[in-house]
């Protein structure tokens, strides 16, 4: 007897048990029974059985103990190790050392609190693979204040490895919101989240392509421009350049700041101008629309900006989006006026006072930000108020147009802009601490140096994934073909025809789905690594067993080169 697949033409192939034999030169068949409905694990065992061969239960030959996610621990500490974070961090093999991979790559996988991270990480192999399977949140602790005692000595060393003189070095600071009162960096001040709640401030510094290389904490009643100054000792100091070009943006870099930047020396610097210096230079007609005849951008020049190159820069995309965020901006803040008129109005037996209604059109104003565009008139029971025509002209006159500031000589016009924009990438770190990667905050921790050391932790967390969104660009929603160094310097950058097929067909060009950096780390931990043992024998020593992987697994591997 065998097993016999009948090709249909139209159809799926007939499967049948027939039994065959010889009458003469004649081989004859006869069906004994249809097996086309059997499940084909069904009909492969019937097959070998009919061939002679010993069949023998999974069951009974090996059960698999364990099962854990290994793949994204496998790409993270395959990346850590290619990149050579773990020499930077320690140059021999110390317990602390493997401690903070292990936090670091837990960053990754699962960001939570440090108790939280004892638990989470035996969920997957990373606590196999570092043989930190005993550790607790103590000992977590105890990691963190050596990692911030080491953080000069590895941040030499990333810089080291990422800057050199004369290079660019992009610098943006941000803030993140703290839980609870003990922590006396947590303090009031421009609340970037907008909870309301005490902050800590801290700014990264980078290289030209956003790689982070040092992170600063400050209380969170620091302003940004009283920053630079330790980056720049920082830079000149402790990372030894003696010539670099720091890029910041017009809030960081101020007229201030390029005086104390210029009593240094050795230190050239790219920011933008403020709105309110952009006014005088258009009143001084220094700045014209018909710069712009030829060019989105042309070089200017000032009295005001002594030794100075300015580059006067005009989008008219800009100019169309600030106009009509400008105006939707005014009409909600009229609608909400007008119900202020309604309401004094109304009120003729017991009218608000002056001090009632300026609280409610405070409240208004401090809302959409639009006080200054509309002429009020508040008295005790009347309220009145009118667009201030001459306000919204003048800033419509600036819509579109900015302009930067620059020490350098020798830097073309276009490249200054490019450079400039380049902030961009610091401030995608920003998104991807306190997003849904990291998770920066909310931020817990009571002590000082436990904020600090939590703070370099993320940063060395996005210093890995931002080696492997690299690599793994083909994978994931990622423009791999965006040139930054030659595309348009004004206008707003368009994606290649690559990256406008990723985003259509959701397909690589290999035909492999496209993911974005969390989910295909998610993808990742579905390939397992199971511990086995042969089931005849408890004494049997334990193997291990890894899923075989899928075309995405096999190909991310490929890219990180592992």
């Amino acid at each position: 007897m065998h097993v016999e697949w009948v090709p249909n033409r139209n159809s799926r192939p007939t499967i049948l048990l027939r039994e065959t034999w010889r009458e003469g030169k004649k081989v004859k068949k006869r069906t004994l029974a249809n097996l086309t409905d059997w499940p084909h694990e069904k009909i492969e065992a019937l097959r070998r059985v009919l061939k002679g061969e010993t069949l023998i239960s999974p069951d009974k030959t090996f059960t698999i103990e364990q099962s854990l996610p290994h793949g994204h621990v496998e790409a993270i500490l395959g990346t850590i190790k290619n990149i050579g974070l773990n020499k930077i961090i320690s140059s021999k093999p110390k317990r602390v050392a493997d401690l903070v991979i292990a936090m670091i790559a837990e960053r990754l996988i699962h960001p939570s609190s440090k108790l939280a991270t004892t638990r989470l990480w035996h969920t997957t192999t990373l606590a196999e693979e570092l043989s930190v399977s005993d550790a607790d949140e103590n000992e977590l602790y105890d990691a963190l204040d050596w990692l911030l005692s080491n953080q000069n000595r590895i941040e030499k060393k990333l810089a080291d490895k990422h800057l050199k003189d004369g290079c660019l070095v992009l610098y943006d600071v941000t803030s993140s919101y703290y839980e609870g009162n003990n922590c006396p960096l947590a303090q009031f001040g421009h609340d970037r989240d907008k909870k309301g709640k005490k902050i800590i401030v801290y700014g990264v510094l980078t290289d030209s392509e956003g790689c982070p290389v040092a992170v600063t904490v400050y209380p969170g009643n620091t302003g940004d421009p009283t920053t630079v100054t330790d980056q720049i000792e920082k830079l000149k100091k402790r990372f030894g350049l003696n010539h670099i070009v720091l890029v910041g943006d017009r809030g960081m870099i101020t007229t201030t700041q390029i005086e104390k930047i210029k009593d240094v020396g050795g230190i050239g610097w790219i920011t933008a101008l403020r709105s309110s210096s952009i006014r005088e230079l258009v009143e001084q007609r220094h700045i014209q629309m018909s710069l712009f005849d030829v060019s989105d951008f042309a070089e200017i020049s000032s009295p005001d900006y002594p030794g100075e190159r300015l580059v006067a820069c005009y989008n008219p995309i800009l100019a169309d989006h600030r106009r009509k965020k400008r105006n939707e901006l005014l009409e909600a803040t009229e609608k909400k006026l007008n119900q202020i008129v309604n309401t004094v109005a109304r009120r003729k037996r017991t009218p608000l006072s002056k001090a009632e209604i300026g609280k409610k059109v405070g409240a208004v104003i401090n809302a959409y930000r639009m006080g200054k565009h509309f002429i009020l008139n508040i008295e005790d029971g009347h309220f009145s108020y009118t667009r201030d025509q001459a306000s919204i002209e003048q800033e419509e006159a600036l819509d579109g147009i900015y302009v930067i500031r620059t020490s350098e000589q020798t830097i073309s016009s276009s490249d200054i802009i490019r450079y400039y924009k380049n902030l961009s990438q610091v401030e995608r770190i920003f998104r991807t601490l306190k997003g849904i990667d990291l998770l920066v905050r909310p931020i817990w921790l009571r002590t000082t140096n436990h904020v600090k050391a939590h703070i370099f932790l993320c940063m060395l967390a996005y210093y890995v994934e931002w080696h492997m969104r690299g690599a793994l660009a083909p994978l994931i929603f990622h423009d791999e073909d965006i040139d930054r160094k030659t595309r348009h310097p004004v206008r707003p950058a368009k994606p290649s025809e690559s990256a406008k097929e990723k985003k259509t067909k959701k397909l690589t060009p290999y035909g492999l789905p496209v993911h974005s950096f969390s989910t295909l780390l998610a993808h990742l931990g579905t390939r397992c690594r199971n511990r086995c043992r042969v089931a005849s024998d408890e004494k049997s020593p334990a193997f291990y067993l890894l899923t075989e992987p899928t075309p995405v697994q096999k190909m991310a591997l490929q890219l990180l080169k592992l």
